[in-house]
């Protein structure tokens, strides 16, 4: 046994670098009506709200209010100038900071207006505002330094002492000791530090702003708006890019870890109560395009100011020469035309920080969104901050159909709340409810048995739109949104921006920046076709071979599992092109070869260095920006260096589509085989060319899925091998490497980076004479359970807790799914209903019970993710384009801060930390967080298909694979006496038992010996006898035969551990092992008869507490001749 491997960084790195660098903020805009808001921003009073401005009087009189978008103030009377004031308290003053005051004045006479602020006289500045009497308002504008201000023991008058550094004070306009009565009134006010942009477009007039439209027939041009407050401009719509009509500032400096707010007023006239959508970006104009602000604002008929306050993590200059900074207002979202109009925009630096982030999470009874299967587990979960049990009501419409009080379970670390759980697994009816605690009620859900047929098929569907090669018929999937040119058809030379697959060149040492050394080809591969892996262009044949294997295993396990059903994934059950739909196929198997062809292309060509290799990955040069269709990525394509990783990956499913794809188009089998073959040769042959983690470079174009462990890939590689081949070599190369002893199902789940557990799974599950096939299926037994128990403690329902650290990481979502599978998978084994439950149970968390309240599954439920990062699905961006389809599972909430993107961090940070649970956003440029890829959509497909197998919830009594729970024992007996063997097997239908025995290095089924001298004459009648049990005579020319069981029922079958008849002489003398052919020793079933050690004495490693396997109930044996029950076996491939 060797010790449970450290799980390795799941994540597919990504560098801050090209257009796709996401903001560092998205907050949803507020409107400017606070109360108090700080001086650091503009206060234009244009919603009438005095933002925290008082007045007072001690002496005289003064009112104040809000006139026509002005604070104004009618004064009278006093003796000195402080005996009335307008004033604004809680102003913070850092002493090292440079501040610039403006504002627009006027008054109703001429005036001198004593004005002051600071700490407490005499840690003040003062300024003199000198107004002319005119209606016209004058700009007012000067600085001060609080380093300037005096400080204690130097002056023992003052309020601060010598060390201060940060204080909160006021600032004034001192409107007493005036000759007679007068208004004052003052407008866009602001105290700041830095960078200061602020300008009226009233008039039309643009100033230093660009009002565009996207040049060609009828584009529109800035012009004067109806009221003459601002400017506008009437935009064509139907843009491919929202950046091809805007409001540009260029030439903006902004330095990283300084605070700013941007505020913007503006309008859509004629819109009525309908919203539209625009961007409001800060970022850099060129190389890497990086941005630190990237919001939202929905606009509507009515001026509004939206106010986006953020900290710069980055800086850009002012520099025309240089890759400058840029405030933007991306106005090519609509579809439609539409009129755009500006009053006015502010960009200012200030000392206050932004407000936290907090998510809206909704209802604080947190259900499956989507709803819960009649005999299936029902749980809910209630945020509260109560600590005793409370009330809860199940109610349909207006009638309450259930009651009772929760369970606390205290503070969730993983979600940083105080819960309390709700059960009701007792209501079974068929209908729609909603759930009701501690004076909240959750969204609505459903209670049915068809809950997830849909999204067996969505899950699925996901591959079809994110095919390379193909041009996407949306029609087929029901929405002409998701119609597309081919991607990456396009040949050097073309009259298209695309330079496509066809002929892609291998990266050069100087493009890969020492990435591979000094390593290149020098030929071009023909890479057309696979899927795109994620949100980028890319395709990485790591990832995509994780992905298809689970498309794969998604049908067969419906060949294999009780409760599997290859029905509802036959021929014309997906939304792909029609003449797959209709070929007679399962259309899961042609969606896997879409990616197994490419895989096929992938393949170093014989002749070159490193013949049979497969390269790891193909992909642009540089990161390209969102939105970007395939068909339109401009970017040359580059292969990369072949890895042992890639190889294997390709070498397992390759052997994996073989047995699966033979029954169907036997051609395409053996070339899969074929190839597959070559590929694991190769990689024997170069078992350790890894692939490097990325180097310096700010945008290589992919991410890298390093990966400098492989035994895991050798032994997934040579189980899938064995399993379609069944020869000895494949055999041996499982037994032997590290991973098939030990400890596979670790808290973080397999991925792409750690793929022995599907090897494992697969030899639990496809028939196989695998030596030790009992440990091998106990083993997956143990990991379930080490997940059930932790799902237990879990008030959310998941089965993923997060790593070995309490980290949930880059797709941990994915988590979730793959640790459901290995529940699924010991479902079908034990056919255990605890294992079903909590598959299910674990849906819940994906569908909305968590702790955003958030279903991670597009389309489904009340609240769903929708923005996922994509370059192509991308309506947030592009109203033209569509969101992912339905079925999408994002990637989920990451608290790995070292991976997180930009727009995460606007959000979290050291000081205002995330709960692992709310580490995550709906926003497309969130990569680490939002994200989807095709690994994750794979695990989807295959527990969703599993799911919706459950039907109404509990399928129990399905039925029960055969197990061999004892195996024969070796036995000793005296020439001329009878010896027996004896062995126990389960299953429902109970399973049909057959002996065989090892003849000339064959395994031959007993019944039908042919009575040749080597074999036991009589065992046939025996066997026939008792069907557990083989009675044979004991001969010295019969000592070290061999013989073992096939047990089988219409699930497949599986062979005992193989058992040693030695005969002794009367006198005592060993008759020797010449008997039945055998070498001597016992045999697990090698399937060409080759003797090898058993592993029944050498039990895998195990996860969880010593639980034995969850036997059927009522299992009856097989007694007498009963006939052998016809078997769902499929022929194997053989080399």
């Amino acid at each position: 046994m060797v010790p449970s491997h450290a799980p390795r960084r799941r994540r597919r790195t990504r560098w801050l670098a090209g257009a796709t660098s996401a903001a560092l903020l998205l907050l949803p805009a507020l409107a400017s009506t606070a109360t108090g808001a700080p001086v650091s921003g503009v206060h234009d009073f244009a919603d009438g709200d005095a933002q925290g401005w008082i007045s007072y009087a001690n002496a005289g009189t003064v009112t104040s209010g809000v006139t026509d978008g002005e604070l104004c103030a009618t004064a009278e009377g006093g003796v000195n100038p402080w005996d009335s004031a307008l004033q604004h308290d809680d102003v913070t003053y850092d002493r090292g900071t440079t501040y610039t005051v403006s504002f627009d004045a006027r008054a109703s006479a001429p005036v001198t207006i004593p004005m002051q602020g600071g700490l407490g006289y005499p840690a003040a500045f003062g300024h003199q505002v000198v107004l002319d009497g005119t209606d016209t308002p004058q700009r007012v504008e000067f600085t001060f330094t609080p380093a300037d201000w005096p400080t204690r023991p130097g002056n023992p008058d003052s309020p601060v002492a010598d060390d201060w550094t940060t204080g909160t004070g006021q600032i004034s306009f001192q409107l007493g000791g005036q000759a007679a009565p007068y208004t004052f009134c003052v407008d866009n006010f602001s105290m700041t530090s830095g960078t200061r942009i602020v300008h009226s477009f009233a008039g039309g007039d643009t100033g230093d702003f660009d009002l565009y439209d996207a040049p060609g027939a009828g584009a529109g041009t800035a012009r004067a708006s109806a009221d003459g407050q601002g400017a506008c401009i009437d935009l064509r719509g139907g843009y491919a890019a929202a950046y091809e009509a805007g409001l540009e500032r260029k030439y903006v400096e902004v330095t990283e870890g300084r605070n700013y707010v941007l505020e913007l007023t503006a309008y859509v006239p004629g819109a009525g109560d309908a919203s539209t959508d625009v961007n409001v970006l800060v970022g850099q104009y060129g190389d890497p395009w990086h941005r630190v602000l990237d919001a939202s604002a929905s606009l509507t008929s009515e001026p509004r100011t939206f106010t986006f306050p953020f900290t710069a993590n980055a800086s850009f200059s002012a520099d025309p020469a240089a890759a400058f900074g840029r405030i933007q207002v991306e106005l090519g979202r609509r579809a439609t035309p539409y009129t755009f109009c500006v009053n006015d925009v502010s960009f200012v630096e200030t000392t206050e920080a932004p407000p936290a982030y907090e998510p809206e999470t909704g209802p604080r009874v947190r259900v499956n969104q989507v709803g819960y299967l009649p005999a299936g587990p029902k749980r809910a979960t209630l945020v509260t901050e109560a600590t005793d049990p409370v009330e809860w009501r199940l109610t349909s419409g207006s009638t309450v159909v259930a009651s009772g009080t929760t369970t606390p379970r205290g503070v969730d670390p993983t979600a940083g709340v105080n819960v309390h759980e709700i059960e009701f697994d007792d209501v079974t009816t068929p209908g729609t409810y909603t759930l009701t605690a501690d004076d909240d009620t959750s969204h609505p859900f459903a209670i049915g048995a068809d809950l997830y047929q849909d999204l067996r098929h969505d899950a699925l569907n996901y591959f079809y739109p994110a095919r390379s090669g193909i041009a996407i018929d949306g029609s087929i999937m029901g929405d002409e949104a998701y119609s597309r040119e081919a991607g990456h058809v396009g040949r050097p030379g073309d009259a298209t921006p695309n330079q496509g697959d066809y002929a892609v060149p291998c990266i050069t040492p100087e493009e890969a920046q020492g990435l591979y050394g000094d390593w290149t080809c020098d030929y071009t591969l023909d890479v057309v076709g696979g899927w795109y892996d994620a949100g980028d262009h890319g395709k990485y044949v790591v990832n995509g071979g994780i992905a298809v294997a689970q498309v794969l295993s998604t049908y067969e396990r419906a060949l294999t599992s009780p409760t599997g059903d290859a029905a509802p994934l036959g021929d014309g059950s997906l939304d792909i092109p029609r003449d797959e739909q209709t070929n007679g196929v399962p259309d899961p198997l042609d969606e896997a070869r879409w990616e197994l062809e490419w895989m096929m292309r992938m393949q170093v060509p014989a002749g070159q260095p490193l013949a049979g290799m497969v390269h790891h990955k193909v992909h642009d040069v540089d990161w390209t920006g969102l939105p970007l269709l395939p068909a339109d990525d401009p970017q040359p394509r580059r292969l990369h260096r072949p890895s042992t990783a890639a190889t294997l990956n390709f070498a397992a499913v390759a052997a994996q589509g073989a047995r699966l794809w033979e029954q169907y188009d036997p051609e395409f089998a053996a070339d899969l085989l074929a190839a597959g073959r070559v590929a694991y040769d190769a990689a024997v042959a170069h078992p350790d060319l890894l692939q490097p983690a990325p180097n310096a470079d700010p945008s290589p174009g992919g991410g890298p899925y390093d990966d400098d462990e492989v035994q895991d890939e050798f032994y997934w590689a040579a189980a899938e091998l064995y399993l379609t081949t069944g020869e000895q070599v494949y055999q041996d190369a499982v037994l032997a490497n590290e991973y098939h002893t030990a400890d596979l199902f670790t808290k973080g789940g397999f991925f792409w980076g750690d793929v022995a557990a599907l090897g494992r799974m697969d030899l639990a599950t496809v028939e196989s004479a695998i030596p030790g096939r009992t440990a091998i299926r106990q083993s997956v037994v143990d990991g379930a359970e080490l997940y059930l128990s932790r799902q237990a403690a879990e008030p959310f329902g998941t089965a993923y807790s997060g790593n070995a650290d309490g980290v949930y990481e880059w797709g941990s979502n994915s988590a979730v799914l793959n640790n459901q599978v290995v529940l699924g998978t010991a479902f079908d084994l034990t056919s255990d209903q605890r294992f079903a439950d909590a598959v299910v149970e674990s849906m819940d968390y994906l569908m909305g019970r968590n702790a955003l309240n958030q279903s991670y599954v597009t389309g489904y439920g009340t609240v769903f993710s929708k923005n996922q990062h994509s370059r192509w699905f991308s309506h947030s961006l592009t109203e033209s384009l569509p969101n992912p389809p339905r079925g999408s599972v994002a990637g989920g909430p990451n608290s790995d801060v070292g991976t997180w993107d930009p727009i995460i961090q606007g959000l979290y940070n050291p000081e205002h930390m995330c709960a692992p649970q709310l580490c995550y956003v709906d926003n497309i440029q969130s990569w680490s967080t939002n994200e989807i890829t095709v690994n994750w959509n794979s695990a989807l497909s295959w527990v969703a298909s599993f799911v919706a197998d459950q039907q109404a919830g509990d399928r129990s009594d399905a039925g029960a694979v055969a197990w061999v729970t004892t195996d024969p024992a070796d036995t000793t007996a005296v020439d001329g006496t009878d010896a027996t063997f004896t062995v126990a097997v389960t299953g429902s239908p109970a399973p049909s038992v057959t002996w065989q025995q090892l003849v000339d290095g064959t395994w031959t089924d007993v019944a039908d010996a042919s009575g040749d001298a080597r074999t036991v004459s009589t065992a046939r009648a025996a066997a026939l006898a008792d069907g557990t049990t083989l009675t044979v005579p004991a001969r010295l020319a019969d000592s070290g035969a061999q013989f073992r069981v096939y047990a089988a029922n219409e699930f497949g079958g599986a062979y005992s551990a193989s058992a040693t008849l030695t005969v002794t002489a009367a006198g005592g003398t060993d008759g020797g092992s010449t008997g039945g052919g055998s070498t001597g020793g016992s045999t697990d079933g090698g399937a060409t008869g080759t003797t090898t050690p058993t592993s029944a004495s050498r039990p895998l490693a195990t996860t969880g507490a010593n639980v034995g396997v969850a036997l059927g109930v009522g299992l009856a044996l097989v007694l007498g001749g009963a006939a052998a029950v016809a078997l769902r076996r499929r022929a194997r491939l053989r080399g």
